[in-house]
């Protein structure tokens, strides 16, 4: 992971009381062409970030004061850190320990001993993934789209700007990431993407004027996070949506929007009651009309215009 002349250099925070553990760790990510910034311990680590923003973070668990995972509790707590991957590494093990600090926000949980090798392979994945995410994230935000992804509990995990604002307009108790969606969505959340009928969007009643916003499922794009899309109004469903801007047939846009959530042809011709050859011969015509050659690219095409304001 050396760095070539003029190329940034990766920041890693460390906070940890130990003597040994911050001479072994600092010495290994040197070595591997990364800034290493030291914390002793919470309060003198939270300092620090309102300063800087590191590119990861490894925390220990037990140390005076406040500890690894109140720490981690509150820096996820600050949207411009919230992005930054948190590995625990601590000498705590026992299963209790390592779902609470995977509850409190970290990413990966490292028991010393230390093997820096390890932790070091362990960082690059983090890394990686985050700066995908928070790319997209980042991406999504410059160009104004009104989407925000949430899990199957209900629970958002992350929000572009603008569709922040409708939710905190609609709900008072709004506070960005962790806030729970009302019940029904919650239980519509668990059926979409699965075939349901009817699962396509759901309406939202505004606690604070009564305005009606639209709730659209987009896709999966994790285990258990869901790519949903929020508009004003109760306005058109996905379906119709791809109908309209892309010239498609109903039965193509229905296909389309279904390459999109990620079905085989198989799994479409089942939810459309359609044969497995009937539904590539649509999909046929629809890559014949969007101009592209394959599912992937038709899927992606599918998404950005489900995305579009």
């Amino acid at each position: 992971m050396n760095l070539a002349s003029g190329q940034a250099r990766d920041i890693v925070l460390v906070v940890d009381d130990s003597p040994d553990t911050l001479k072994m760790v600092t010495d290994a990510f040197e070595d591997a062409g990364m800034t290493v910034l030291v914390a002793l311990e919470g309060e003198q680590a939270l300092a620090m970030l309102e300063k800087v923003t590191p590119d990861v973070i490894l925390m220990d668990a037990v140390m005076p004061g406040i500890d690894g995972f109140e720490t981690t509790r509150r820096l996820k707590g600050n949207n411009t850190l919230s992005h930054v991957p948190v590995i625990f590494m601590t000498g705590l093990s026992d299963t209790e320990d390592i779902v609470k600090g995977l509850e409190a926000g970290g990413v990966d949980y490292v028991t010393k001993p230390i093997v820096p090798d390890e932790l070091l392979a362990r960082i690059r994945v983090h890394l990686g993934n985050a700066r995908r995410a928070h790319g997209a994230h980042a991406a999504l935000d410059t160009i104004g789209r009104y989407l925000l992804a949430a899990n199957q509990a209900g629970e958002i995990l992350w929000c572009t700007p603008q569709a922040a604002r409708l939710l905190s307009g609609a709900f008072r108790k709004f506070d960005g990431g962790g806030f729970k969606l009302p019940a029904e969505v919650q239980d519509w959340l668990r059926q979409s993407g699965r075939g349901a009928a009817g699962s396509e969007t759901i309406t939202l009643i505004s606690e604070v004027a009564g305005d009606k916003l639209r709730l659209s499922y987009v896709g999966q794009i994790g285990s258990d996070e869901i790519l949903l899309r929020l508009a004003e109004g109760e306005g058109a469903d996905d379906k119709t949506v791809l109908k309209t801007k892309l010239n498609l047939t109903v039965r193509e846009a229905e296909v389309l929007l279904w390459i999109a959530r990620g079905k085989s042809n198989r799994d479409i011709g089942e939810i459309l009651s359609l044969s497995p050859r009937t539904v590539n011969k649509h999909l046929e015509q629809v890559y014949a009309k969007l101009g592209v050659e394959n599912r992937t690219s038709a899927a992606a095409l599918a998404m950005r215009t489900l995305a579009a304001p």
